[in-house]
């Protein structure tokens, strides 16, 4: 039950406070969303006597172990494994902050995630796509742009925001023609890496860097670079060869073609380039769960499986995700630029 201090959060709406709250914590609007469309999922079938085998109407501050379980027993056989404990995850927050903070007494969702832990799997079995059936998936994406973002999410394994975050300065190539048009590769840490991309740790959403408001954030722990083999070159080349102009003075890589002409891509223009084919490969399908839907976050789990298995070297596959700090590089020789880039031409996979 809401606690009754004038301190303590408004109980009449304890979802539209929790939201709210994550968008002062800088959560993204489509993180927001998701969360807002599960939790009044939840709490309409709690507050419908008819609905809640209780058969009573219960308030969210009110409801108990049973009600959230019962709520998790509607979602079975209507929705993927995988999907049913990310929707348990979202209560167990949302229950979790406001107990926090006061506005609950108890968090009934503490124990039904406990036991959901032992019987769902976090992990799920993904599609699996070959190179092959990958070559062919790219083959048949001929506008410039959108080829050139899927390319690049395939062969870097970069988080969709990443993508979304860089600018031209991000990309050093080595071409006459395109250098001559662009002022690529002006990170000092590209310095003498000729066809390489950086991707910094300090991008996040809300701070301006380079000049504009980021509305994305990237999730490295440190700054990378990456390697752009020849494949790779000649997509991105293509790409600026026709990009419109932008009137951001951090001159963003992607950049609209459609209705937000010349404006930066976000996360959501990416995920719908991606969702749009993937959806005419037979590889997506709404309402679909992590198993079955090829998105830009599988890319990045096909980028990850295939380098691993081919190069067995875990350590750079795991810095060219930026899921390690530079204490991995210690590991390896003191020529580590050098070591990352022979690895990755080596193993890279072919797309086209």
């Amino acid at each position: 039950m809401a606690a009754s201090s004038p301190t303590d959060p408004n109980p009449d709406d304890p979802v539209g406070y929790f939201l709210q709250d994550l968008l002062y914590h800088g959560k993204s609007e489509r993180t927001r969303d998701a969360y807002e469309r599960v939790l009044r999922r939840f709490e309409a079938f709690i507050t419908d006597s008819d609905r809640n085998p209780s058969g009573r109407s219960v308030a969210p501050g009110e409801a108990t172990q049973r009600d959230c379980m019962a709520w998790i027993h509607t979602l079975r056989g209507k929705n993927a494994e995988s999907t049913i404990a990310t929707y348990a995850a979202y209560l167990h927050r949302f229950y979790a902050y406001m107990t926090q903070v006061g506005a609950f007494e108890s968090n009934p969702m503490a124990l039904v995630v406990e036991e959901m832990n032992e019987s769902i799997d976090k992990d799920p079995t993904r599609r699996e796509i070959s190179v092959a059936q990958m070559r062919e998936f790219v083959d048949g994406i001929s506008h410039p742009l959108e080829r050139a973002v899927v390319c690049t999410l395939l062969k870097t394994g970069m988080r969709v925001g990443e993508v979304s975050n860089l600018d031209v300065r991000d990309v050093n190539l080595t071409d006459e023609a395109i250098q001559s048009a662009y002022d690529l590769g002006r990170r000092p840490q590209l310095g003498g890496r000729p066809d390489s991309i950086f991707i910094g740790a300090d991008a996040v959403r809300g701070n301006v860097v380079n000049g504009e408001e980021r509305t994305a954030s990237n999730k490295r722990k440190r700054e990378t670079i990456v390697p752009v083999d020849d494949e790779l070159r000649k997509v991105l080349l293509r790409w600026l060869a026709i990009r419109p102009d932008s009137q951001s003075p951090a001159e963003p890589l992607f950049v609209s073609t459609s209705g937000n002409w010349g404006e930066r891509l976000t996360p959501k223009m990416v995920r719908n380039i991606v969702e749009r084919h993937a959806r005419e490969a037979g590889w997506y399908r709404t309402g679909g769960g992590a198993e079955e839907n090829v998105t830009p976050h599988y890319f990045r789990h096909f980028f990850t499986t295939h380098l691993r298995d081919r190069t067995g070297d875990r350590g750079i596959v795991k810095y060219l995700r930026g899921d390690v700090a530079s204490d991995i590089i210690d590991t390896y020789t003191h020529n580590w630029g050098d070591r990352v880039r022979e690895v990755y031409e080596e193993n890279i996979y072919s797309l086209l």
